[in-house]
């Protein structure tokens, strides 16, 4: 099952990054890894994956997180946006192996406590070596969010660390709190989505520019 691209970059990648997330709704901090995300690969997926396992699904549609991710990807050469069936990195990598031409080298990029936490996950008895076998197969381009992430040693020539800005009071969590509270919240999200988000977080029309 291959990914589902809601806008693609019309070039033929020898490196993708795949950037999943809830994007709910996506921030500066965000934008600032996918950038980051970049340096490393010819094109970059902004990722939201139909089903997440890890979080509850409430805030914004799920179609209104396909128009903010499509509309990040259309803002600057070398993105694309795209739709999983699974949520798992596992899954994802699994489906954009379907899409991308044999010999293109996928990668995955998260934050520094995603990575501890797939790194320390118990898979249970009958997938003891998962994370070994998920970064055989594909690199980690981890960003360094309040703090670097520290791989074993054995693990360090399959994981990136990504520069990131000083972004680590920026989270979606924030942006949806400030909203809420009728605080200034423009600044922490995208340029090219903010009218988006205000739309689709109601808000007052009073703090439209806020």
């Amino acid at each position: 099952m291959a990914l589902e691209f809601l806008y693609r970059d019309a070039a033929k990648p020898a490196r993708v990054a795949l950037f999943p997330g809830s994007w709910n709704p996506p921030t500066i901090a965000h934008a600032a890894i996918a950038r980051a995300a970049r340096s490393w690969a010819d094109e970059v997926v902004w990722i939201l994956p139909r089903a997440m396992p890890h979080k509850t699904w409430e805030g914004a549609r799920f179609e209104d997180r396909r128009r903010m991710i499509e509309l990040l990807a259309r803002a600057a050469e070398g993105f694309s946006a795209a739709v999983s069936e699974g949520g798992l990195y596992a899954d994802i990598a699994r489906e954009a192996r379907e899409f991308f031409a044999p010999g293109t080298e996928i990668a995955l990029v998260l934050g520094r406590d995603a990575a501890e936490r797939i790194a320390g996950w118990d898979y249970g008895p009958d997938a003891p070596d998962a994370f070994e076998k998920l970064i055989a197969a594909h690199p980690l381009l981890v960003a360094a969010r309040e703090g670097e992430y520290a791989p074993e040693a054995r693990h360090r020539g399959r994981i990136v660390t990504l520069p990131f800005p000083a972004h680590d009071d920026v989270s979606s969590s924030e942006v949806r709190r400030r909203i809420a509270a009728g605080e200034p919240w423009r600044h922490l999200v995208p340029e090219g989505i903010a009218s988006l988000v205000a739309g689709i977080y109601g808000v007052d029309s009073s703090n439209a520019t806020r």
